[in-house]
């Protein structure tokens, strides 16, 4: 844009002064400022290769570009045709000194490639913890979401055994309830009173149906004594060789028709073993 600016300028020049003064002056006008623009603006580059700056050098530059934009400006004014298309490529001059300011404010902040290549690799480094944070993140909700389904299942559940089983016991209850409201519950219980209030009322018996025999082993029968229960259970286990265990020995007492409490018995076959 630059090059095209003085190109333009320059043809400017000469043809609009070349109708007042001959043409080696206009060319020499033109060059004059198109080689001040260029002399400021490879100076204003200098010292911004050196990290300086200087507002005067930069005014002179701007100075040039209006110059040059005022030029063409004042041509098209002129010009008894293409006057739209002269002001048009006017502004040319203005947009490039604009350019360069901001190729120069580009290179104040360029960084060298190792300092590019560790912030993308900060970011990267950025982005790659984001995403492992993300997928923790939604798998601890799905985790979440598994444990309370199945915690929400688990409790239906028991609360479908808790009602049943209220179901159970409150059923049972009714039928306690018309058991004891009964007319035969009275007489149930004259069968257990009897025993411990007599004359209360009579003794009522439980309906026998069909023959009846006795087992001798609910029988009860006269208590042992230690000395007879040893020697009972003694001959008992010795009726066989190896001597019977105490299981065998507790069940063949018993089908003998024998009685004693299960502690009397241990205590006498500790005793004789």
């Amino acid at each position: 844009m630059t090059a095209v600016s003085m190109v333009l300028t320059l043809a400017v020049v000469v043809m609009w002064l070349g109708t007042a003064m001959p043409w080696p002056v206009a060319l020499v006008v033109g060059l004059g400022i198109d080689g001040g623009w260029l002399a400021t603006l490879a100076y204003e580059r200098r010292l911004a290769a050196q990290g300086d700056h200087s507002s005067a050098v930069t005014a002179v530059g701007w100075s040039f570009g209006l110059l040059a934009s005022g030029v063409l400006i004042a041509h098209a004014l002129t010009a008894e045709a293409s006057t739209g298309a002269w002001l048009a490529v006017a502004w040319l001059p203005v947009a490039a000194k604009a350019l360069w300011l901001v190729h120069g404010m580009w290179e104040r902040t360029a960084l060298t490639p190792s300092a590019l290549g560790a912030i993308r690799g900060i970011q990267q480094e950025a982005r790659d913890e984001a995403a492992v944070a993300r997928a923790r993140l939604r798998a601890e909700a799905a985790t979440e979401e598994t444990r309370l389904t199945a915690v929400t299942a688990a409790g239906a559940r028991v609360a479908r055994v808790q009602a049943r089983t209220a179901d159970t016991l409150a059923g049972a209850w009714s039928t306690l309830e018309k058991a004891r409201a009964g007319e035969g519950t009275g007489r149930a219980l004259t069968s257990v009173t009897a025993r411990v209030t007599p004359d209360v009322a009579p003794r009522w018996e439980l309906p026998v149906w069909g023959p009846t025999e006795q087992v001798p082993a609910l029988d009860a029968g006269p208590a042992l004594a230690d000395a007879e229960l040893d020697a009972l259970v003694d001959s008992i286990r010795r009726s066989q060789t190896p001597a019977l265990s105490y299981r065998e020995m507790a069940v063949r007492f018993r089908a003998a028709g024998h009685s004693a409490s299960e502690v009397r018995l241990r205590a006498a076959w500790k005793r004789v073993a």
